[in-house]
């Protein structure tokens, strides 16, 4: 009887030291997979460096890339290797005035007094006095094997592309109470700073010592946070739009400028620039931080005329007026005590609202708002995103100010039917844009489409499309609309491309006064979108450019700005004609 039940007994035991095994066997093969596939360039590393002096573990971060129209995946932001030169000043044997000339010709841009202050610090073991050095130079360094003079194989950040797209990408600094962690500060780099970062892990352990312990961390361990993010940044485009700005900026002598192409069907960038701008590998020579911040986001404008195409879209879905409709437009309408005028003070008689959008007449449109109504006018312009904030996937976002369109007076509801009163971020502009464009829905903006982990797998994100603003038949009539305008009234009629419908909007708004409660008499907000094919649009161009000097209007600046982006996008992608 008793080795009976002692077979079954045994025969337990060996299917829990079996299980024992199979599940020692599984955390091993999960830490090898680890050390050699997701570490493996760190260990890499380590023999890189045998032949020098080994410091803290170096600087690691994930990779951002641009994407390329063919899908190619373009080094945004990369990790560039060499070296560290630091002394050791108690066992800096040599005279350091003597040092310091054996060193200065490899290292042309140290300061001796800089120098001989370090050295002459006993209390530190370690002190830098050169960072970012190239191999020639430091290798030639380390052959003069001077005591307490140490070559540190080193890492930091690089942005191949020096200043494109800097404000998107921003950059990498050292924060923190003790200053002494590198983190994301501005852009991406910052919104995604979790996903970039790296662990702390030592990579300078036995390798067996390594396997065998913390199997705990092992398994429970979450690296999938960490990875590598693709952009649909494209990075022609993205130097096309940076150039373009940049000549505008040259031309009119302007204080800024900034633009953004999107697709509007599903709200990927592919460009945005800000000008001036600055180059990521140099922040620190910028003399003022503010540089850094990106005013396509953050930043609030009275917009102007090229608001008055959701007057229009919102008259058109509910009805109330068409392209078609007449009004008598005596230059000029009132009320509450107030007068509002077209740009030139002139009146044209009766003509119809395709009339008004052409010329930009501001009684065109204070007139469909007084068609429209004004809770059925706050209600659409809110349903646009208006004063919201679009979800995009950067750091610091505001929303707009629309305080205007809650006000019980006329006058506030017809200013901000012509785009004055009211003040968007670009990025809003560009969200409520791509609603006019696309068939009525608002989509999410953003930069970032894809995470490439560290274990070996990708997740696509999702950027789903928001509600439908207006009816799809009122995307295709403002759509008809602003095609019209851009072949009958931009450049009167010059510019009209007779392969390619293309719809725009011009837009000239007077800049506030900073102490409110009134406007600069010359100082002009210059604003301009576009899409094509219009049908069926596949980009939307939106350009703006602060205080221009010399010209008034945006037909004169941004226009030709517009029509040279419009030939680069058909080129460069070969779209086909649609007319």
């Amino acid at each position: 009887m008793s080795e009976l039940m002692a077979k079954p007994n045994f025969q337990t035991r060996i299917r829990f030291i079996s299980i024992g095994v199979l599940l020692f066997g599984l955390c091993l093969i999960g830490k090898l997979y680890l050390l050699q596939i997701v570490h493996g360039s760190d260990f890499a590393q380590k023999a890189d460096r045998q032949y020098v002096q080994s410091p803290d573990s170096m600087f690691n971060r994930g990779d951002i890339y641009f994407t390329d129209k063919n899908g190619t995946l373009i080094s945004g932001a990369t990790l560039k290797a060499g070296f560290t030169v630091a002394i050791n000043p108690k066992t800096l044997t040599n005279n350091p005035d003597a040092t310091y000339e054996k060193i200065k010709t490899y290292l042309p841009t140290l300061d001796k007094t800089d120098f001989l202050s370090k050295a002459a610090n006993k209390n530190q073991t370690y002190i830098e006095i050169a960072t970012k050095v190239d191999p020639t130079p430091a290798n030639a360094i380390n052959n003069l094997k001077i005591p307490g003079l140490g070559i540190y194989k080193s890492q930091w950040r690089f942005y191949p592309g020096n200043t494109l797209a800097a404000h998107a990408l921003g950059f990498v600094a050292y924060s923190g109470n003790s200053g002494n962690d590198l983190s994301g500060r501005y852009g991406l780099e910052r919104k995604y700073d979790s996903t970039l970062s790296r662990g702390n892990d030592d990579m300078y352990v036995n390798f067996f010592a390594e396997i065998f312990s913390n199997l705990d961390k092992t398994i429970t361990e979450q690296d999938s946070l960490e990875g590598d993010i693709v952009t649909t940044i494209e990075p022609t485009v993205q130097a096309t739009l940076q150039s373009t700005l940049d000549g505008v900026m040259h031309d009119y002598s302007s204080e800024s400028a900034g633009g953004i192409i999107i697709n509007p069907k599903n709200g990927e960038i592919y460009a945005m620039a800000v000008d001036p701008t600055f180059n990521p590998n140099s922040f620190q020579k910028e003399k003022s931080s503010n540089i850094f911040s990106n005013p396509l986001v953050e930043n609030v404008h009275e917009m102007g005329s090229i608001v008055k195409p959701f007057t229009m879209a919102i008259g058109l879905d509910t009805g109330v007026i068409n392209a078609n409709t007449m009004y008598n437009d005596t230059g000029s309408m009132s009320a509450n005590g107030y007068t509002i005028h077209n740009f030139d003070l002139k009146g044209r008689g009766y003509i119809s609202l395709q009339q008004a959008l052409g010329q930009s007449l501001n009684t065109g449109f204070a007139f469909a708002e007084s068609k429209i109504g004004n809770k059925t006018f706050s209600d659409y312009m809110k349903k646009f995103g208006l004063g919201q904030k679009t979800g995009i996937d950067l750091p610091n976002e505001t929303n707009g100010l629309i305080k205007n369109l809650d006000s019980p007076r006329d006058i506030e509801h017809w200013t901000a039917a012509f785009g004055q009163g009211i003040a968007m971020t670009p990025m809003e502009m560009v969200r409520a844009e791509s609603a006019l464009a696309n068939g009525g829905n608002l989509v999410t903006p953003h930069v970032v489409k894809q995470i490439n982990y560290t274990l070996g797998y990708s997740k696509t994100l999702d950027w789903p499309v928001g509600p439908q603003v207006i009816k799809a038949s009122t995307s295709e009539a403002i759509t008809k609309m602003l095609v019209t305008d851009f072949d009958q009234y931009l450049q009167n009629g010059q510019a009209k491309n007779p392969h390619y419908s293309i719809a725009e909007k011009t837009g000239t708004a007077q800049i506030a006064l900073p102490s409110g409660g009134g406007y600069y008499e010359d100082r002009y907000l210059h604003s301009f979108f576009g899409y094509l094919p219009a049908y069926d649009p596949q980009f939307l161009v939106f350009m703006y450019t602060v205080y221009p000097k010399g010209v008034r209007f945006s037909s004169e600046t941004l226009a030709p700005a517009f029509l040279d982006l419009t030939k680069f996008l058909i080129n460069y992608y070969n779209i086909p004609p649609d007319r």
